[in-house]
């Protein structure tokens, strides 16, 4: 096992865990009796766990406080590490524990330690006052009541009943309120799966979907918040403008009265927010009291006998009969057919995110947010019935107004309801300029009610208390937002004060945004649009809901159980459906915002990881797909380059990086190999500490790659680890790219023997190869001045005496996404060069397959593809017609086809006395010894060369030299040069050998050399099946 340094740790306190440094002194295991005293006893270490002294700790809360990523560290709870490891002790550093005594009831505590919650991980930091929190009575029933109490409660609800009768207008209202309580039942789900903090709806969508949809939809919402802060205070503002109007009392005109009217109400709105959320909370109380009173007064006023004034104006207290004619529909107007009232009532049934858009606010958002948004939906839904019923059954549809029309009972000539009350409003009705009834008067509440006056304060209470709560939750929903940094120049309104870290910033911008729109003084075309951006909201929310239950994370654990993931989809899509039946036009625009919004984010995509259920959903949609794929036989036709890429890290050879990611993207899997050589325990943390660094420069530089390592004793035995383990299923590597080992003639025999050795378990396991070789070489390490792994070039690196460089003993895994990128050729446009195919011996086509996939690049897209094939002088017609046929049928575009007659020619002298020069320090110069003889001088040093193997293979060595003299003055100067290269014969041909093959036919090349060699089966076929 690995040994575990103690680090100097200070004093610890017993807070319900151990801490390692308490614990260095003692044997694990010890008996916690009190009989037998140990230098812990009298101590709290043996009540933190159940009587039983161990570096383990019992479950408790701070340990899965603020957990993010898998993975992370907790405070308090020890590591692997010091759970598996050795303990080694160090003189000097062990501390005793600092007891609690307040801490020393032997449980571990229920909650959280002080300050630990809201801290966020700052560790000290002054003791602050506590913050205002809200029960769900006070912070979201009263809210959202009165955020659903509108005007419309007074000024059309009694006339929605007369024209669509006290039956269709109860189905309005419950249509109306399936949407919302649906959305709420969506909302307690949401909220009740784990931690809910300030941002209100912007953070429940945001944290569920993440951050793309979530973004766009909390900018839009706290901007819609804050217009209807204008829309309510302009009702409100309008409402005293008709008052003066009657006393004749106007300040100035009907359109400046609402602006001065409104800029001094929304002012004083402000001051009541500013003040702090404990003083909105007491306005909001007055309000509600306020419209209850005024309830109240209506409804005392239905059972208070008719006057003869009220009379006139249709009030005639309960009849049946007025029920009965009231019940159906009587359709009047360009609004009067069904979903024209729909659409009027359904902005009252709005409101219910109030509380959840102060959930930074709340006591215990997960309890507070379910219970009083739906106790909310509940009673507001009953007095929006009872309201409808009552009216329904006590005011007919016209009345005069006028007390010359009384008759008396059963006189001739008298038509409708009224005639039996004593009361003819014929005349009246059949010329439809009757100014009172339900259809006419949109004051009837007031009438009815026993004290006109309080209706009107009833009104008043409904739009102060709407602007009041849209006041406060925009700000609330834009802080979070802005925190969130998911947009630019959105910061500086972030920053909270005081204890409840108040918006402030957010409430002018919201005050600035109301105060251009009450001046304004028109909202009827904004109107439609904020209703949208609303069910916009109700959308995403009962999305987030059935997304979230669909894709069966197992972190989807909400406490609120009684919702259905087939009903929030349902309400999803009515939502959907009614902002088109509000405004399709107003619909279009806020799909068109969300959507350029959702763009955005997805352009810049921002460093968040909030294990949203798009991640779920991602990881779903990849599992069930790789298994579905397993069950697909395979086919040429299909085929695809599937490369694990030994780049060791990734950055410190970029140019093999994107030559494999260039062809790969958005084609074929691409794996990025690295083999940490050394120990496992020193190279373990070493690999957990770079792996996503790495895969960060990747997703930095544009590569579509994945990156894994592997630790072993030697760079070959962990090559072979990942050519058996790589991938998943059908999506594993069929090709083996590496870089060309330059410093194979100075680096240590047994580096040489373990390269070549790489390349016969490439073809051992059934893989293609493909070897990268460039003039410049292709490690920049040396640039980057960053560690080394062992790994293809150690020539252009120092070794120590073991063989293995050395290495940091850490990394900084940001530093490594974050470095400065090296540019490469192939980052470059390559013009109107060549790519030279030298197709010199069928290995199945891989060798015309990645050129190809390259030319169809933008980059390479304008050169021009050449092949070139081996041929007999005296058939070279015949042999280029063949090749030509054949790679029509192949349909790869490849028109240009030279055949190569002098391959055997005999090369020149000088280039012959170099590769004999090349081979010569790793000859055994045995002088033709028999086979015993040879293999017993060759032990230790299977890479040497022996005389008869040079003489057997004097043929195919020249074939090499003639071959890089047909590369020099054919393609010097080519874009890219790929060609087939010889295979050297397992336990026949020693490495050194086929190491100075290599490095003569790619040597003195100017441009980039692909050495491809398939594994001798098909990957292009000419058939269709």
């Amino acid at each position: 096992m690995a040994e575990l340094p103690i680090p100097d740790l200070p004093p610890a306190r017993c807070s319900g865990r151990f801490t390692i440094s308490t614990l260095l002194g003692m044997e694990e295991g010890a008996s916690c009796d009190s009989a037998q005293p140990t230098q812990l006893s009298g101590s709290t270490l043996c009540t933190r766990t159940f009587g039983y002294n161990t570096v383990d700790v019992v479950p408790a809360y701070e340990h899965y406080a603020n957990s993010k990523g898998v993975g992370d560290p907790r405070k308090g709870r020890p590591s692997l590490a010091d759970l598996h490891s050795i303990l080694k002790p160090e003189p000097g550093r062990l501390h005793p524990a600092v007891c609690d005594p307040q801490h020393s009831n032997g449980l571990p505590e229920a909650g959280p330690e002080p300050g630990l919650e809201e801290a966020e991980g700052e560790p000290g930091g002054a003791s602050v006052a506590e913050p205002v929190r809200f029960g769900w009575v006070k912070g979201v029933m009263i809210r959202c009541m009165l955020n659903i109490w509108g005007v419309i409660l007074y000024l059309r609800l009694p006339w929605i009943t007369a024209q669509a009768g006290i039956a269709l207008t109860w189905l309005i209202i419950l249509m109306s309120v399936t949407v919302t309580t649906i959305t709420g039942l969506s909302i307690s789900a949401i909220s009740t799966n784990g931690k809910v903090k300030s941002g209100g709806t912007y953070f429940l969508i945001s944290r569920s979907l993440g951050p793309e949809l979530g973004g766009s939809i909390g900018l839009i919402f706290a901007f819609a918040n804050a217009v209807a802060v204008a829309m309510h205070t302009v009702g409100f503002a309008e409402t005293v403008r008709d008052l003066l109007q009657e006393h004749n009392s106007l300040i100035v005109d009907p359109i400046n009265d609402i602006r001065i009217i409104g800029v001094v109400t929304v002012t004083v709105l402000l001051g009541i927010s500013l003040a702090g959320m404990e003083w909105e909370a007491k306005a909001q109380i007055l309000f509600f009291l306020v419209i209850l009173v005024s309830f109240i007064n209506y409804l005392v006023g239905t059972v208070i006998p008719a006057s003869a004034e009220k009379q006139a104006k249709g009030f005639f207290s309960y009849r049946a009969d007025i029920f009965a004619q009231n019940f159906v529909p009587n359709w009047r107007g360009p609004e009067g057919s069904f979903f024209g009232l729909f659409s009027i009532f359904f902005p009252s049934a709005t409101g219910i995110l109030a509380g959840a858009n102060i959930s930074g606010d709340l006591k215990d958002p997960a309890v507070a947010i379910p219970k009083g948004t739906l106790m909310a939906i509940f009673w507001t839904t009953v007095s929006y019935l009872v309201l409808s019923a009552t009216i329904g059954a006590c005011v007919v549809r016209d009345a005069s107004g006028s007390l010359n029309d009384s008759v008396a009972v059963g006189s001739p000539g008298c038509e409708g309801l009224a005639c039996g009350f004593g009361w003819n409003f014929s005349a009246c009705a059949q010329r439809q300029s009757c100014r009172y009834g339900l259809s006419n008067y949109y004051q009837s509440m007031s009438m009815v009610s026993g004290f006109g006056p309080l209706i009107t304060a009833g009104i008043f209470g409904a739009t102060l208390s709407s602007a009041l709560a849209c006041l406060v939750s925009a700000p609330k929903v834009f802080q979070c937002l802005c925190r969130d940094q998911l947009y630019p120049l959105i910061g500086f309104f972030g920053k909270g004060y005081g204890r409840n870290s108040e918006p402030i910033r957010g409430y002018m911008l919201t005050y600035v945004i109301a105060i251009g729109f009450i001046l304004i003084a028109e909202l009827n075309a904004i109107a439609p649009i904020i209703s949208n951006f609303f069910l916009c909201s109700y959308a995403l929310i009962n999305f987030s809901c059935f997304h979230a239950s669909i894709t069966n994370s197992p972190g989807w654990r909400p406490s609120f159980r009684y919702y259905s993931k087939w009903a929030a989809l349902f309400g999803a899509a009515v939502s959907v459906v009614i902002m088109f039946l509000l405004t399709w036009w107003a619909a279009l625009i806020a799909f068109g915002i969300v959507i350029f919004l959702l763009g955005y984010v997805l352009y810049k995509k921002p460093d968040v990881n909030w294990g949203s259920s798009m991640q779920a959903s991602s990881y779903n949609m990849a599992l069930n797909y790789s298994v579905g794929l397993s069950e697909v036989d395979e086919h040429i036709k299909n085929y695809r380059p599937q490369c694990l890429v030994l780049t060791g890290p990734p950055n410190f050879r970029p140019a093999l990086v994107d030559f494999v990611g260039t062809f790969t993207k958005n084609l074929s899997l691409m794996l990025c190999g690295n083999v940490l050589i050394g120990p496992r325990k020193q190279k373990m943390p070493e690999s957990r500490l770079t792996a996503d660094g790495h895969a960060k420069w990747l997703m930095k530089r544009k590569i579509k790659a994945f990156y894994t390592d592997v630790v072993a004793e030697d760079l070959r035995s962990g090559v072979q680890m990942l050519l058996q383990a790589a991938g998943l299923g059908k999506m594993r590597p069929n090709i083996l790219v590496l870089g060309y080992k330059r410093d194979w003639r100075t680096a240590s025999p047994q580096s040489l023997e373990d390269y070549v050795g790489i390349l016969h378990d490439a073809f051992d396991f059934k893989y293609g190869v493909c070897l990268m070789r460039m003039k410049e070489g292709l490690n920049v390490s040396r640039v980057l001045q960053a560690y080394v792994n062992p790994t293809f070039e150690a020539a252009e690196h120092p070794e120590n005496g073991t063989g293995s460089r050395a290495a940091p003993s850490s990394v900084n895994s940001s530093a490594l996404a974050g470095e400065q990128q090296a540019s490469t050729i192939f980052q470059s446009e390559q013009g109107k060069k060549t790519i030279d195919i030298y197709w010199l011996f069928d290995d199945g086509g891989l060798t015309l397959l990645i050129p190809y996939l390259l030319g169809r690049k933008k980059r390479w897209g304008k050169c021009k593809i050449r092949v070139f094939v081996g041929g007999q002088i005296n058939r070279m017609d015949e042999e280029r017609k063949a090749i030509v046929s054949l790679l029509s049928k192949f349909r790869l575009g490849f028109h240009e086809v030279h055949i190569l007659p002098d391959i055997n020619q005999k090369p020149r002298p000088e280039h012959i006395k170099r590769f004999d020069d090349l081979i010569a320090p790793f000859r055994l110069n045995d002088g033709f010894k028999d086979e015993a003889t040879v293999n017993e001088m060759r032990q230790g040093c299977p890479w040497k060369i022996s005389d008869e193997e040079v003489d057997k293979n004097r043929a195919k060595s020249l074939r090499q030299v003639r071959l890089n003299e047909i590369l020099l003055d054919y393609s010097r100067d080519a874009a890219l040069i790929a060609i087939t290269p010889p295979i050297g014969r397992k336990g026949r041909c020693p490495s050194a050998l086929y190491m100075a093959w290599l490095e003569t036919l790619s040597q003195d090349l100017r441009p980039p050399v692909i050495l491809t060699r398939g594994n001798q089966e098909n990957v292009l076929t000419f058939y269709c099946q």
